[in-house]
């Protein structure tokens, strides 16, 4: 669990500092084959295992598990347009002076909406035996929030330096952002667990990410090719996501 918890603090921070480094049209060369390995991992991670779990969770009535697939496809659209799509690695560039005066200002919207994001995320990662086959896959899916956050939070450390005019100011608001997903794992091992693991609480929370995924991923998938040309580094991208997602079930 700490494990987990140290990765997802590492790859958020250390992408921070590398947005310091990495201008962002440099940044984008290596953004785009990790947004498509990214992609293919989750996807394929949430067809092979989150949804099989839930699904296994609540076997009596496995239509509930579907409602909250939806609730989390559907939610995500919306805190998407609060975060401007910075799940994706999208920064929206903003002049220091715009004339909607937001040079300065803190994006408060677009920071609740990740930090809900992340929180989510985090929070399916349960460690005990009660659960079944998740546990299994802690780690795996643990790697896949971390890969998934690293153009995220390379975008927003971009976009806050943009908006704040510096780099020490944007820390603060990335380190929020980072510990999002931390703290979702310390409610549900610590706080929450007795409650999530009865009433199909989990298979619920599970199904509401899955649907979180399925859009982020889907999307990501599809932006990586808009215009449907074969790209090899984005495609050999997506391969190894998709290959590596599936190793971690051969390997039980």
């Amino acid at each position: 669990m700490w494990f987990a918890i140290s990765l997802l603090l590492i790859t958020v921070l250390g992408a921070g500092w590398a947005a310091a480094l990495v201008p962002l049209s440099r940044g984008g060369q290596w953004l785009k084959p990790l947004l498509a390995f990214s992609g293919a991992y989750l996807f394929t991670l949430t067809v092979t295992h989150i949804l099989p779990e839930a699904l296994q969770l609540l076997p009596e009535a496995p239509q509930r598990v579907g409602y909250w697939v939806l609730a989390g496809f559907f939610g995500q659209l919306v805190l998407e347009v609060f975060s401007q799509g910075v799940e994706h690695g999208h920064v929206h560039h903003e002049p220091a002076h715009g004339p909607h005066g937001v040079a300065g200002r803190v994006p408060f919207l677009l920071l609740a909406a990740l930090v809900i994001h992340s929180f989510l995320e985090g929070s399916i990662l349960v460690r005990t035996p009660e659960v079944g086959a998740i546990s299994q896959k802690f780690n795996a899916i643990a790697v896949g929030v971390a890969l998934h956050h690293i153009p995220a939070a390379f975008a927003l450390a971009t976009l806050l330096r943009l908006r704040l005019g510096g780099f020490a100011r944007m820390w603060p608001f990335l380190l929020l952002f980072a510990v999002a997903s931390p703290a979702g794992i310390i409610f549900s091992n610590y706080v929450a667990l007795e409650q999530l693991l009865q009433g199909g609480l989990y298979a619920a929370l599970l199904g509401l990410v899955a649907g979180n995924f399925l859009h982020v991923s889907t999307t990501i998938l599809f932006e990586t090719s808009p215009e449907h040309r074969l790209n090899w580094p984005k495609l050999l991208a997506t391969l190894a996501g998709l290959l590596l997602a599936l190793a971690v079930g051969w390997a039980e």
